[in-house]
């Protein structure tokens, strides 16, 4: 975890230095991460520079996925284990190279548990949490919903159809995490998404650097 902790701190001041805001997305798998980004890029693309780090055990299909937007991803593949770590994304960085000023979102392997445990060097975690999985996930997993800053409601298009408490689980988010942020959306619909958006431009305007720090000039700094 310390050389996890060095590496992300490494990744933290590349980013930093290059005025890049990057989000970590968590979820289960199935809750809509990918649907979510390919919404994303479709409707933001044109005016937000944004890559992607694609994270799973095995296969291209969602980097495949993302790039048929139009968007530059990198898969990363982590065989047996069931999380990306910072040493990981620092390679997609170096791959990448993401543009000063832009967005980098990385999709990390769907579990609620080990990635809740490793720093990326992201500016921000956000949680996808899937009405199809049932109200009760913040309280059995809470170190992820604890460790976000904004949980995404998604498929919310389907309450009619299923029995889930949107009240009871925000309870349940904010007992875990009282500041957690909560939006509910539907990357299918579109439902939602305004807010999403808003959120994510305001937060890489943040990160941006001032006109003076960028006309400097950065140099090869390596993302390890």
């Amino acid at each position: 975890m310390a050389k996890n902790d060095r590496a992300a701190q490494s990744n933290r001041l590349w980013l930093e230095e290059r005025g890049i805001f990057a989000l970590n997305l968590v979820s289960a798998p199935g809750a809509g991460k990918t649907t979510l980004l390919e919404r994303t890029l479709n409707d933001l693309g044109q005016d937000l520079s944004i890559t992607v780090v694609e994270g799973d055990q095995e296969t291209q299909l969602d980097a495949q996925r993302i790039q048929a937007t139009g968007c530059r991803a990198v898969q990363i593949n982590t065989g047996a284990g069931c999380h990306l770590d910072s040493e990981m994304v620092a390679k997609g960085l170096q791959a990448l190279r993401p543009a000063l000023n832009s967005i980098v979102m990385i999709e990390n392997v769907g579990n609620l548990v080990c990635p809740a445990l490793f720093d990326l060097g992201e500016n921000a975690r956000v949680a996808l949490l899937s009405v199809t999985e049932g109200e009760d996930k913040p309280l059995k997993y809470p170190q992820m919903f604890r460790s976000s800053q904004l949980m995404l409601l998604n498929k919310i298009d389907l309450l009619p159809h299923i029995r889930f408490s949107v009240d009871q689980c925000i309870e349940y988010a904010h007992r875990v995490n009282p500041s957690l942020l909560v939006m509910q959306v539907s990357a299918t619909t579109g439902a939602g998404m305004a807010g999403w958006y808003q959120w994510l431009r305001q937060h890489a305007t943040v990160a941006r650097l001032a006109p003076a720090a960028e006309g400097r000039g950065l140099g090869q700094v390596s993302a390890q």
